[in-house]
């Protein structure tokens, strides 16, 4: 059996039991720094044999760690941070062993991407993960463009000495889109830092240290459908009564006529399900 493990993001005490249990039994520990998982592994009292299986070895590591496999072994598969195959080795393991009709479990825990998403305090019902940011701006900014409209948050790695440059073309931008910038999360210097991006740019340390998640609010003007840009949230609500209604009255099932309004005023799917059942209780 192949187990994904998910390992903590910095707490060290952010390890579930059954993780613990399968890093004590499993025959192998496939992981992407051996010093680092070792930490790890020392911390709880574990004693293991490790495996290095990261970004520059691991197609030549795949028929090793399948071999195991297929000889009745258990390799557990553990990250620096995380889940392994989200940013990280593994997705190609989990790929040959399923070609191969190998057994593979993942042990979920800690993740970067929702807990940035909850701490930075914006609506988080629908969002997107698309890896580190592009490095040159116009792939950047085509990166998060192709996401406008679908009334999703945008979730995103980022390294600390790009950070500041990033920071500047979201400025730029989107001027007036709402952000938190996550550092060192469950670490003793967590910290989340909020606002536009160019408020964030003047809040900054000098220099900025640590692991990074960027969160980026649902872009107003793609939420609202442009005209309702920045409106008051009840003059969207009643205009999204409006459609509603038109939309049921043409046959438009209420969950269905709720997810487009949803998507059209950036509304909370849930908030556009209530209106939904609200209108058709006032006809």
């Amino acid at each position: 059996m192949l187990y994904i493990c998910a390992t903590p993001i910095g707490n060290l005490q952010d390890v579930t039991l059954r993780v613990l249990e399968a890093l004590r039994s499993c025959d192998v520990v496939a992981c992407e720094d051996t010093r680092h998982t070792r930490i790890l592994l020392d911390r709880h009292g574990i004693s293991a044999r490790l495996l290095s299986f990261h970004g520059h070895n691991e197609e030549q590591r795949l028929s090793q760690i399948t071999s195991l496999l297929a000889e009745g072994k258990n390799v557990a598969v553990v990250s620096d941070a995380g889940m392994p195959g989200v940013s990280d080795p593994g997705f190609s393991l989990v790929r040959a062993c399923v070609a191969q009709g190998l057994e593979v479990t993942v042990l979920p825990g800690p993740s970067a991407v929702s807990t940035a998403l909850v701490l930075s305090g914006l609506p988080c019902d629908r969002f997107a993960f698309v890896g580190f940011l592009a490095r040159a701006r116009g792939k950047m900014i085509e990166q998060i463009s192709a996401f406008e409209g679908t009334g999703a948050a945008l979730v995103a790695f980022e390294s600390p000495r790009r950070l500041r440059a990033s920071l500047q073309i979201l400025a730029e931008r989107w001027p007036e889109r709402q952000m938190a910038v996550c550092r060192e999360l469950t670490k003793v210097h967590e910290e989340a830092v909020r606002g536009t991006a160019a408020e964030i740019l003047t809040q900054l340390a000098d220099p900025v240290r640590g692991e990074i998640v960027l969160v980026l609010e649902v872009s107003p003007a793609a939420a609202t459908g442009g005209e309702l840009a920045g409106a008051p949230v009840g003059d969207i609500e009643t205009r999204a009564r409006a459609a509603l209604v038109e939309l049921e009255a043409s046959g438009v099932r209420t969950k269905t006529a709720a997810a487009v309004v949803a998507q059209l005023t950036g509304l909370p799917a849930r908030r556009a399900y209530e209106l939904a059942l609200e209108a058709r209780g006032a006809r």
